[in-house]
């Protein structure tokens, strides 16, 4: 394994620009983890994603970020797809992880390569108040600056992510937090990602995702936790009319654009979607 074997991606872009960046490496097998890892850390991206065949269409997946392996990322599958595309063709691929079974599409859509992924199942929950007293003092904010319409939740779609809603763009846009607090408050409540998120219609959201436990202060763009905000909008009965869109980054720089398709199932997954741009080595 040689890190010119690397392919370089930025998922869900705003058009030819932003985006959040991922390793692909497609190979014969999958090294071993410690190499994965070495592999996730020297690059820096906030997720490598290694895949190899295992016959009639289906991949063998693992996500490494710079400091640990992830179940699930959702960047990382649709930087995947788009390579899987270019590789072998528009088509559906079906991806074996090491907890769940999940597909991702690729095509390509001009000078980008637009893929969709299936998310595994998905769930949510009410926060525990000692988790949500946690996060509120991490980033500095009081129970008055959420937005009551949005309770702050635990949602899974393959991950375990907090979801902190917010009453204004303002304070999301003054996001922060000390990175090893976060780590140490995700790694206690076997949290991949916070979210925190503003609701500026009932179908368009801004969020932004904290991901200490991956050594990774922010993410432009996070699938996994958008599958997730999906399926606690559907478990409330919140009116998405079937489908959201989600701008993450822009805060960043690097402005990033997700669609989350949400049918009615409770405990199904999520199709989430977008365009990817590959990125020169």
């Amino acid at each position: 394994m040689r890190s010119d074997q690397v392919q370089h991606w930025a998922a869900f872009s705003d058009g030819e620009q932003g985006g959040n960046p991922a390793g692909v490496l497609l190979g014969a097998t999958l090294p071993p983890a410690a190499e994965m890892q070495a592999l996730a850390a020297s690059l820096g991206y906030s997720e490598t994603v290694f895949a190899a065949p295992l016959g009639d269409g289906d991949w063998r997946v693992r996500y490494f970020s710079p400091a640990a392996e992830v179940p699930f990322c959702g960047h990382a599958t649709v930087a995947l797809g788009a390579a899987l595309a270019q590789a072998h063709g528009a088509a559906r691929y079906e991806l074996q992880l090491n907890h769940a079974r999940i597909s991702v599409e690729g095509q390509r859509a001009g000078a980008l390569t637009a893929a969709a992924l299936q998310s595994p199942p998905s769930r949510s929950a009410p926060a525990a108040p000692a988790l949500l007293a946690e996060a509120l003092a991490l980033f500095g904010l009081t129970a008055h600056e959420l937005d009551a319409r949005l309770p702050p939740a635990l949602a899974h779609a393959g991950n375990d992510h907090l979801l902190l809603m917010l009453r204004g763009r303002a304070r999301l846009a003054a996001m922060h937090y000390e990175l090893e607090a976060g780590r140490r408050l995700m790694q206690a409540h076997g949290l991949t990602t916070i979210l925190l998120g503003w609701a500026e219609t009932p179908r368009l959201f801004h969020t932004r995702n904290a991901f200490a436990i991956g050594g990774v202060l922010e993410d432009p763009a996070t699938g996994a936790a958008s599958a997730a905000l999906g399926g606690y909008l559907r478990d409330i009965g919140w009116p998405h009319e079937g489908s959201i869109e989600i701008v993450q980054g822009e805060d960043m720089g690097m402005r990033s654009r997700l669609r989350v398709e949400i049918g009615g199932e409770a405990g199904a997954s999520l199709r989430v979607s977008g365009t990817a741009r590959q990125l020169r080595a």
